[in-house]
C-alpha cells in the first residue's frame, strides 16, 4: 500500500486529503467514496505521516531482534505430535500437552492458540497457516497431506525427518567454518596488540632518525595512528554499517537480492560454492518428499522454493512452475534455470518417462548432500592456504617495518 496526496473540489473550496491506497486510480476513488460530492483534480504519491513511518520502523526494528524459535525445539514438538496422534489422542489433547511439555514460551504460545482455534472449529491446517513464518511452507504442506490422508501423525514424523536434515546441514556448516574463523579472529586480535602496543615504542626511536623511513614501517605507523586516534570511531562505524546491513538485508527485497547475488558470484572463493549447494539440496530434499508423499508436481514445486534462502537461487527455481505451465516438460523447466549438471537433468528425465520421479530425485539430492559434505569436510584445507598467506603477510609486515629501520640504524652507527 502507498500513500497519495489528493487534491479535492467541494463546494467551491479546494482541500488535500492523504489516501492509502494500492495505485493512483484505487486513491482517487477512495477519495470520491469518502468524500460525497467532491471533485477530484489530482493525486499524486506523497510519504507516509510521520506515525505510519515510527510505527513501521519500530515493527521492523522488533522484526530483526525478535527471538527465533529453534529449530531443534520444533523438530521435538512436531515429534511428540506425531506420537500423540499416532496413539490415537485427540488433535486438541495432543496440542494442549505439547504445550504444557515444551519449555519454549513461543512454542508454548503457539500451541495453545492452536489448541483454541481446533475448538473453535478450525482445521489443523487453517491454524497452522497463520504461523507461517515460524513454521514454514514445508509444515503447512505436510499438515494438508496429513488431513487429505487422514494420517497427520505420518506426515508430521517425516516432516520432523525433513527439517532434521535441513538442521544438520546447517550444523555440519558452521562446524566446518568455527576453526577458520576463530583462527582469523585470532590473527586480527594479536595484529591489533603489536599495533597499539608495540609499535608505539619502537615511534620514539623512529621520530630520531633523520633518514626517511621505509615504507612498510610508514605503513605500521599510519595503521598505529589511525587506531589509536580513530579507532573508536571505525568501531563504532563498523558495528553500525552491520547493523544497517542486516537490516536492510531483512527487509529489503532489492538489496537482499544484490547481496544474494553476489554471495552465489563465482568470484566469491567457496562461499559461492557452499551456499549453492546447500540451497539445492534442502529444495531437492523437500521436492523430493513431498512428491513422494502424493502431492501434486506443481504444488511440491512451489512449496520447495520458499525453503531456498538465497533469492537470487529462488528466482530462477520460480520459473519452472512457470515454464511447466507452458507445456515444458520438469526436466526442460529445470534446464531452464541454468542450475542443474546435465547429469543430473538426464536422470530426472529418466525418472519422468519411467514413471519413478521420486527415486531420482532422491538420488539428485544424495549428489548434492555429497558435494556439500565433501567442500564442508576439506574446508579447513581449502582455506588453509589463504590463512598462511595473511599470517605470512601480517608477520612480514611486522618484522620488515620494525626491524627495517634498526638495521638501518645499525649500519649508521658502525659506519
Amino acid at each position: 500500500m502507498r500513500y497519495y496526496d489528493v487534491l479535492l473540489m467541494k463546494k467551491g473550496r479546494k482541500s488535500h486529503v492523504q489516501i492509502e491506497a494500492e495505485n493512483k486510480i484505487a486513491a482517487a476513488r477512495a477519495a470520491e467514496s469518502k468524500f460525497a460530492g467532491a471533485i477530484v483534480l489530482k493525486v499524486s504519491e506523497s510519504t507516509p505521516p510521520l506515525k505510519d513511518r515510527l510505527d513501521f520502523f519500530i515493527k521492523n526494528v522488533r522484526r530483526v531482534f525478535r527471538s527465533r524459535i529453534r529449530i531443534d525445539d520444533k523438530i521435538s514438538t512436531i515429534r511428540q505430535i506425531s506420537v500423540m496422534m499416532d496413539a490415537g489422542i485427540p488433535t486438541n489433547d495432543t496440542l494442549v500437552e505439547v504445550a504444557e511439555n515444551t519449555t519454549n514460551l513461543k512454542l508454548k504460545e503457539i500451541y495453545n492458540s492452536m489448541s483454541n482455534d481446533i475448538n473453535a472449529g478450525k482445521s489443523l491446517s487453517d491454524s497452522v497457516e497463520q504461523f507461517k513464518d515460524e513454521f514454514g511452507d514445508v509444515a503447512i504442506a505436510m499438515t494438508k497431506l496429513g488431513e487429505q490422508t487422514g494420517n497427520i501423525a505420518g506426515s508430521y514424523a517425516r516432516l520432523a525427518d525433513i527439517l532434521g536434515e535441513i538442521r544438520d546441514n546447517s550444523s555440519k556448516f558452521r562446524k566446518a567454518i568455527r576453526y577458520p574463523l576463530i583462527t582469523l579472529l585470532a590473527i586480527a586480535t594479536a595484529f591489533t596488540i603489536l599495533i597499539v602496543v608495540v609499535v608505539p615504542k619502537f615511534k620514539e626511536i623512529f621520530d630520531k632518525f633523520n633518514a626517511d623511513l621505509p615504507i612498510p614501517t610508514q605503513i605500521l605507523l599510519s595503521t598505529e595512528y589511525f587506531l589509536n586516534h580513530y579507532g573508536y570511531i571505525f568501531s563504532i562505524v563498523l558495528l553500525m554499517g552491520t547493523m544497517i546491513t542486516i537490516y536492510f538485508y531483512q527487509n529489503s527485497r532489492v538489496f537482499k537480492y544484490k547481496v544474494d547475488g553476489l554471495l552465489v558470484h563465482p568470484h566469491f572463493y567457496l562461499i559461492h560454492k557452499i551456499i549453492f549447494l546447500s540451497a539445492m539440496y534442502e529444495y531437492t530434499l523437500v521436492f523430493g518428499e513431498l512428491i513422494k508423499a502424493g502431492i501434486p508436481v506443481s504444488e511440491a514445486l512451489d512449496t520447495a522454493v520458499n525453503i531456498v534462502g538465497n533469492s537470487s537461487i529462488r528466482e530462477k527455481l520460480l520459473t519452472v512452475n512457470t515454464n511447466i505451465g507452458r507445456g515444458m516438460s520438469l526436466t526442460e523447466a529445470f534446464d531452464q534455470t541454468g542450475l542443474f549438471e546435465n547429469i543430473l537433468l538426464q536422470m530426472i528425465r529418466a525418472g519422468e518417462r519411467g514413471g519413478q520421479l521420486d527415486a531420482m530425485i532422491e538420488k539428485v539430492t544424495a549428489y548434492y548432500a555429497m558435494r556439500f559434505q565433501e567442500i564442508v569436510d576439506n574446508l579447513s584445507t581449502y582455506i588453509e592456504p589463504v590463512l598462511l598467506f595473511f599470517i605470512s603477510a601480517l608477520v612480514l609486515l611486522m618484522a620488515l617495518g620494525i626491524f627495517l629501520p634498526m638495521w638501518d640504524l645499525g649500519r649508521v652507527v658502525g659506519g
